[in-house]
């Protein structure tokens, strides 16, 4: 019930007037010890009739406070967030299908998990979602235009061959285009858009990471990238043990680039957590409620508290 902002906030200056009533009280309070006049055989009057203890008083007082506290918070209108399911969206899944994919330090392969953890990402999203698929070496196809079939673009990542090469940046550019491509009927506004890009190695060929990152600003698609290996990962390639260590930094650099999302994988299983989250980001869309009624309800419950253990303690309010 915390809230993140207030739709009418000019009312919680009224919480000044409340903290000022506080302070009164605690100043009326020690100003009338002074003035207490102590009789002869009081002691012997205190030991007839049974002792209270002294922080009762205040109890209710303090109560009254707070209920008035939170009554000003739920007149100020305070706003809540909560995550609801989003109806439609576009999707493009881009994956790396380079040579270095072949390492083995994630078993049963790099390749291999990517595969089986992107298939159940593109399984998982929600039904009107746009899926689309590219894949990227030293060369880029889209694999699959985006496309509510889901099981279609899921097969078509099973097909997928390797190839040398890594062209990042050429990756994010074909991916915008089928995003951009997309044809939206009866003149309705185009679903929210974001690249989920997995990759293992660096860029080689193609455009910069820069430039793709600029793109993707510019059309306000965030890509969220998954540096998925280990740094310790080698590949064979003509009998010789080549390093094919992951490019963490340059993936993180894009995805930040385009308020997106970097994440680091270097298992199956932390992979599919990865693409669980990010199915949990772009399946929702954050929406602001009013939870005034909870303050209200609080406020009140708390003045009822207050009155309540007036009249049980034979407390007077001052």
């Amino acid at each position: 019930m915390r809230p993140s902002s207030f739709a009418a906030p000019q009312w919680l200056w009224l919480l000044v007037a409340v903290a000022a009533l506080g302070v009164l009280y605690v100043v009326v309070q020690r100003r009338s010890r002074p003035y207490a006049v102590r009789l002869p055989g009081l002691d012997l009057l205190a030991d007839l009739v049974p002792r209270r203890a002294q922080w009762r008083k205040h109890v209710p007082v303090v109560l009254l406070l707070a209920s008035m506290a939170l009554l000003t918070v739920a007149v100020a209108r305070p706003e809540g967030t909560r995550q609801v399911p989003r109806e439609r969206a576009t999707i493009i899944v881009a994956l790396d299908t380079s040579l270095s994919m072949a390492a083995d330090d994630v078993s049963p392969s790099r390749d291999a998990a990517a595969r089986r953890a992107a298939t159940r990402f593109i399984r998982g999203l929600p039904s009107r979602f746009n899926v689309g698929l590219v894949s990227f070496s030293g060369g880029v196809a889209l694999v699959q235009a985006p496309t509510q079939d889901h099981e279609r673009v899921a097969r078509a990542v099973q097909d997928l061959t390797l190839g040398s090469g890594t062209a990042i940046g050429e990756a994010v550019h074909t991916s915008l285009t089928a995003i951009s491509e997309l044809s939206v009927s009866g003149g309705v506004q185009a679903p929210p858009a974001r690249i989920v890009l997995l990759s293992d190695g660096t860029r080689t060929v193609g455009r910069t990471v820069p430039d793709a990152a600029d793109e993707a600003r510019r059309a306000k698609v965030p890509v969220s990238t998954i540096a998925f290996g280990t740094q310790g990962g080698v590949v064979a390639v003509e009998g010789q043990l080549i390093p094919v260590p992951v490019d963490r930094a340059a993936l993180a650099r894009l995805a930040d680039a385009t308020n997106g999302t970097s994440y680091v994988a270097e298992s199956g299983q932390s992979l599919e957590k990865v693409y669980d989250d990010i199915g949990s980001q772009v399946g929702t869309v954050t929406e602001r409620t009013e939870v005034t009624p909870g303050w209200t309800g609080l406020g009140l419950g708390v003045a009822g508290a207050a009155a309540l253990l007036s009249l049980a303690w034979g407390v007077r309010f001052p």
